[in-house]
């Protein structure tokens, strides 16, 4: 009998809709809670809403989907007729998803790995997208698999945020280290390491950060094939200046992708954001 074998992300990818459609790449959304209320990420809430209550100081946080939420996800990918599920899913050090998608996996009717790709954002996206295409060959899940974990290998993420509060709120950067940078009134860079959020670099204004990034994304990517996202969070003149540099300045550029991130990790990072991933193809 052949084999079907389904892709599962989560909406921190934030893969455009055409794209996950044109792969056949199923999504299931974490949720922002703002003043009590829960919105589902990607449909019930727009960056636009999610900046306005950050800026007016209104409670935020987020929760991961439950393991239910994968259940059924699973058990319909499984009645649509696919024979495997690759469930691919942002770094478990940031979230519980990956968590809940394995006590799901547990109960699946067809067998699922679920996989921490220790990456998140289009980092997360470009796993997902490699793990759909190895899929679309023909690829065994043990060959998505392998295809996405060969991206996150060669996948780098760098961010910059106007100011370290809105991680340290949420716990994903010690309150120490955002203190520092307050006091010392610098632009922090940061990278994705080992599935966390850590310190880059330390920059005095704005502009040196950005241009700092550009610099450091040039290095990373050389003369190689790669795929680039560019993603910010109400910054789209900053993240669009930075693109078109970006296009400019890579030789190798295959692929280049600009959006604003989406609820769950704008309200980690807060206005201002702007990030960029490298992927090698």
């Amino acid at each position: 009998m052949s084999r079907h074998v389904a892709i599962v992300t989560d909406s921190t990818a934030y893969l455009p809709p055409r794209t996950t459609e044109r792969h056949g790449i199923t999504t299931v959304p974490l949720t922002v809670v703002i003043g009590g209320q829960a919105f589902e990420e990607g449909t019930e809430i727009s960056t636009r809403s999610l900046a306005q209550a950050l800026q007016k100081r209104r409670p935020v946080t987020t929760s991961r989907p439950s393991p239910e939420q994968f259940a059924q996800t699973y058990r319909r990918i499984a009645e649509s007729g696919a024979t495997d599920i690759v469930s691919l899913h942002l770094s478990a050090e940031l979230s519980g998803t990956y968590d809940a998608a394995v006590v799901a996996a547990r109960e699946a009717p067809v067998p699922v790995r679920v996989v921490d790709t220790g990456m998140v954002a289009m980092a997360l996206g470009f796993c997902a997208l490699a793990a759909a295409r190895a899929a679309e060959a023909g690829g065994t899940a043990d060959e998505a698999v392998t295809a996405a974990e060969k991206r996150a290998a060669g996948t780098s993420a760098y961010f910059y945020v106007d100011t370290l509060d809105y991680l340290r709120r949420g716990g994903r950067i010690g309150a120490a280290q955002a203190l520092l940078g307050s006091a010392l009134a610098v632009k922090p860079l940061l990278q994705l390491d080992g599935g966390r959020i850590g310190p880059l670099e330390k920059v005095r204004t704005a502009s040196k950060a950005i241009a700092r990034i550009e610099e450091i994304v040039a290095d990373r990517a050389g003369s190689a094939p790669v795929d680039i996202a560019v993603h910010h969070l109400d910054a789209l003149d900053r993240a669009s200046a930075l693109a078109d540099r970006l296009r400019t300045r890579l030789p190798g550029l295959a692929d280049l992708h600009l959006s604003e991130v989406g609820a769950v990790i704008g309200a980690h990072t807060g206005p201002g954001l702007l990030g960029v991933v490298v992927s090698t193809r």
